[in-house]
């Protein structure tokens, strides 16, 4: 507990300052924390992020990552993110002919994902940063709550299984009890926050964030469970990787979007 504690406190001093400044530290943190997160993805299925097909999956994700104010750099070059995505596959195809299928169409099929899982995710953090200090605040917020909700109520009176299969210790009474325990955070943040959203609206896409952030833990699960690992990683001492700690996160910001709460 003492070294999750410490790990909590580090990790905060370097993250919120970032956060609340905004800009250009949001976009470092976010290209610092994607990276790490896409090394700890590959490792999971045993490729290396400083190979060939590692670095097609780097770039690609730095591309990905781009935020909307730097578009203009791919626009001069009459390219647009999609082509990037098209230009990795075959890349990534041509790469197993070189190799023999050593680096196998498999391998490929997990690159590419691998990329987009974390891509995106990290992107709509930058987004999500240039909507508005008080979104981050919320997301973050919603997810903590959902997570101590879960794991507090779970322990009470969980008794029923969510998805045994996946992570055993979860129920579904503390699946419930994480989404109301985000709902009490939303009415603090309508009343005490300016964020642009009636009681309603932050309500029903509290209820939506919830809920996918809670998918978004479970499919972490079931990838480190697929590929038998513990953590994502070991960066972050009692806490994991950073997937392991950005996992709901992943989901939560790209539906921050498209559900047009910003």
């Amino acid at each position: 507990m003492k070294q999750r504690i410490i790990t909590a406190i580090i990790f905060g001093a370097i993250f919120i300052p970032a956060v609340v400044y905004g800009g250009m530290p949001v976009i470092i943190l976010a290209y610092l924390l994607g990276s790490i997160a896409l090394y700890e993805v590959l490792k999971m299925r045993k490729l290396s992020l400083f190979s060939i097909p590692g670095l097609i999956s780097l770039l690609l994700l730095w591309v990905i990552l781009l935020p909307v104010q730097f578009q203009d750099v791919l626009e001069s070059l009459g390219i647009m993110k999609i082509e990037f995505v098209l230009i990795a596959v075959l890349l990534f195809l041509t790469y197993t002919v070189a190799t023999k299928n050593q680096f196998n169409f498999d391998d490929v099929a997990f690159s590419i994902l691998a990329t987009l899982y974390v891509g995106i995710g990290f992107y709509y953090f930058i987004e999500t940063r240039e909507s508005g200090l008080v979104y981050i605040f919320y997301s973050l917020f919603i997810i903590w709550a959902t997570d101590s909700g879960a794991y507090f109520i779970g322990r009470a009176i969980g008794k029923r299984k969510l998805w045994p299969e996946i992570s055993p210790n979860k129920t579904i009474e503390g699946f419930i009890g994480g989404v109301v325990c985000a709902i009490i955070v939303a009415i603090l943040f309508v009343v005490f926050s300016d964020i642009d959203a009636t009681f309603i609206q932050l309500s029903i896409a509290t209820i939506v964030l919830s809920i996918f952030g809670q998918i978004g833990d479970l499919v972490e699960s079931a990838l480190k469970r697929h590929y038998e690992v513990k953590d994502s990683g070991n960066i972050l001492p009692g806490h994991g990787g950073i997937l392991d700690r950005f996992d709901s996160l992943l989901f939560v910001w790209p539906l921050l979007h498209f559900i047009h709460l910003l």
